[in-house]
């Protein structure tokens, strides 16, 4: 009888089996005798950014848009109920608002003498995606005018007008009072609306609209999207890059991503136009903000719950350079002025540099500060008594050139004279070669950098031809932080790229030449993570998903069987015939498990053929007769995974015979395959 991974090859491979079978096998050694280097038990992570709807519209839940009228036009969102036909005045103010930081309302009033529905009805992200039976928590805030306005009804609507649920809001009077109700929608829907139809006549102002899903991760009151989260705790990651990529930037300094402006209490959050809203404009989408109802206390939330190290990236007081490139003066500009009581750069004069380093300092003591100091016990105000235990600080997020360098020193010097253990993780820039790369990674050498971050965006021919990049890098270095990389199946920034097998495949090969270089390689991420398949800006991304339901790409799977297979120590792999990795398309490398005993091998075979490898797995002992695999294979490499299709491509599980120190086995054409090669217990 056929070992099951032999089976599975034969029904993967049809016709082709018996020809692999008649191929010499590739024969590989792995040199369980000669471990090498640790893996870094943080070595893949995740990397966010509030692109695509990542955030609002996608990992925070929040299903009414614009809910506090802040963003300018004050209305995206909303529209009057009957094209406003009943409402007399239907307008954004600002006269007495609930607070300084949330100035903002929306004042109504009705007709005299109107019939029909007056009041406001909002189009939440795309649609709101309701479940039927779930529980959303409304909430709002109102102040009553002149007239008999005594409250509304809640109403969630389907796309096609039904009702999925309504709920009485009575009692306003005329002060500004929060008030509460529970909707149930009677059936599922992608694509629900929120009416709030008014009882009476006369003037009222709403403020503050939420509808929140009571199912969260943690069923936390201001909780995550489940289905999301499942999706990055399932991959068991090793950190989480936030809160990005480029809005850490901003398109210029006032737009830039200020953390402080993200803690504390949801409701006085100011809400900011996201960068991403029309930098590409044949994905324009002007109405994409953040809210900050997922601001850093959530971020350092969500890494723990996941178990990842929170990695936050600040700005080095640099815009982005894709777009103005403002700067921020270097020292203390003589008209700058210092945080205010809330901890918020003011608007007026130049913030300098010393401002944003001071801004680094303050985050370290929130994260990781006791109740005795400012910033610590801002977050045990928050419900976190225990430190985040932050390690790792990135010092701006893409920059390059000398503004860069000569910003991020001081910078740097700064957060280590106070917080010397901090690992700093610094820029190579967006490119991963050129004369601004080479300047930037000979000088942070020379400032004896932690960690160098790199980005690399191309086609899927280049990862497979750059599988020995590390190989080349000088051992004692500052390690590298692959921040953000994805195979462009078309070109970079294209609207018509996709995550294709051809992609994630290419990838995998890439990624044994990260496995591999260990001793150089510290941590590796996939960019972007997430994108709303109705709200995306850039493609490809790793996770898909819709108003209700999620799908990870191959590259998710990828990345997946990486990270749960890291092993703990890299051992050395002689290719057939002395060849280079990635001859002939073939790519390898190898981690022994040292908790497990086992050796964890990772293949891939890019060619339309099967391919029979024969693995010495040298000096080692005691090893099982039975080993565990891990398969994605497509013929077609431009399989695609979908929400009707969610794992139309994804890992497929099977066992394989192990004799003596020798492993048999056929790798399916156009294939990534993990193999652990167990010890006797």
């Amino acid at each position: 009888m056929k070992p099951t991974s032999q089976l599975l090859a034969l029904a993967l491979l049809g016709p082709l089996a018996a020809r692999a079978q008649m191929a010499a096998p590739a024969s590989l050694t792995v040199q369980v005798n000669k471990p090498g280097a640790a893996v870094n038990k943080n070595m893949y992570g995740l990397f966010f950014e509030d692109i695509n709807f990542a955030a609002d519209g996608g990992l925070y839940p929040e299903l009414v848009k614009n809910k506090s009228f802040e963003i300018d036009p004050g209305l995206i969102g909303w529209k009057a109920l009957g094209g406003g036909f009943n409402l007399d005045a239907y307008a954004v103010r600002n006269e007495q608002g609930i607070s300084a930081s949330n100035a903002h309302y929306l004042r109504l009033t009705t007709r005299s003498g109107a019939t029909g529905e007056a009041g406001i009805e909002n189009e939440g992200f795309r649609g709101m995606g309701v479940k039927a039976g779930e529980a959303y928590n409304l909430s709002l805030y109102a102040r009553r005018g002149a007239g008999s306005i005594s409250g509304l009804t809640a109403v969630l609507v389907g796309a096609k007008g039904e009702v999925l649920a309504q709920a009485p809001v009575t009692g306003f009077g005329e002060g500004w009072q929060q008030y509460k109700a529970v909707l149930k929608p009677t059936a599922t829907q992608n694509k629900a609306h929120l009416k709030l139809v008014l009882t009476g006549q006369g003037t009222v102002d709403v403020d503050v609209i939420s509808l929140f899903p009571q199912d969260t991760w943690n069923h936390r009151p201001n909780g995550l999207r489940t289905d999301l989260v499942q999706l990055l705790k399932d991959m068991q990651p090793g950190f989480l890059r936030f809160p990005g990529g480029c809005i850490v930037e901003g398109r210029t300094l006032s737009e830039r991503y200020q953390w402080k402006e993200t803690i504390g209490d949801v409701a006085s959050r100011s809400p900011l136009i996201n960068r991403w809203n029309m930098e590409f404009r044949h994905r324009s989408t002007p109405d994409y903000y953040q809210s900050f109802g997922l601001g850093f206390f959530e971020y350092f939330q969500l890494a723990e719950d996941i178990g990842a190290e929170p990695l936050p990236i600040l700005n080095v007081g640099m815009a982005c350079q894709f777009n103005s490139g403002e700067l921020a003066p270097m020292g203390t500009a003589s008209t700058a002025k210092g945080p205010n009581a809330s901890g918020a750069t003011p608007a007026t004069g130049d913030p300098s540099l010393d401002i944003f380093i001071q801004d680094a300092l303050d985050l370290v003591e929130f994260a990781n500060g006791p109740a005795s100091s400012p910033w610590g016990a801002k977050r045990v105000a928050m419900g976190h008594p225990a430190p985040f235990n932050l390690k790792y600080l990135g010092v701006g997020n893409e920059q390059w050139g000398p503004q860069y360098l000569e910003r991020y020193e001081p910078f740097a010097k700064a957060v280590k004279a106070k917080y010397p253990q901090m690992q700093i993780v610094s820029s190579a820039g967006p490119s991963p070669d050129g004369e601004l790369f080479d300047k930037a990674s000979k000088r942070l050498g020379e400032l004896k950098a932690e960690y160098v971050d790199e980005h690399y965006y191309a086609k899927p021919e280049w990862f497979r031809e750059n599988v020995g990049r590390y190989d080349k890098y000088a051992r004692g270095g500052p390690k590298i932080f692959a921040g953000e990389y994805a195979a462009q199946s078309v070109a970079i920034g294209s609207p018509d790229n996709k995550n294709t097998w051809d992609c994630a495949i290419s990838e995998a090969a890439f990624m044994t030449g990260l496995e591999r270089n260990a001793d150089v390689v510290g941590m590796a991420s996939y960019a972007p993570l997430f994108a709303n398949v109705d709200a995306w800006q850039w493609t490809p991304d790793m996770i898909w998903f819709d108003n209700l339901n999620s799908y990870g790409s191959p590259s998710y799977y990828v990345q997946k069987l990486y990270a749960l297979n890291k092993g703990t120590r890299v051992l050395p792999v002689t290719m057939p015939a002395g060849a280079k990795n990635g001859a002939d398309n073939l790519f390898a490398s190898a981690v022994a498990d040292e908790p497990t005993g086992e050796v964890v091998l990772k293949l891939v075979n890019y060619s339309s053929s099967p391919r029979p490898v024969a693995i010495s797995l040298a000096g080692a002992k005691g090893l099982g007769k039975t080993g565990r695999a891990q398969v994605m294979a497509s013929a077609d490499l431009q399989t695609q995974n979908s929400l009707q299709e969610p794992k139309k491509l994804a890992p497929q599980a099977s066992t394989f015979a192990v004799k003596g120190a020798t492993v048999s086995y056929t790798l399916a054409p156009n294939s990534f395959t993990v193999l652990r090669v167990p010890a006797k217990k």
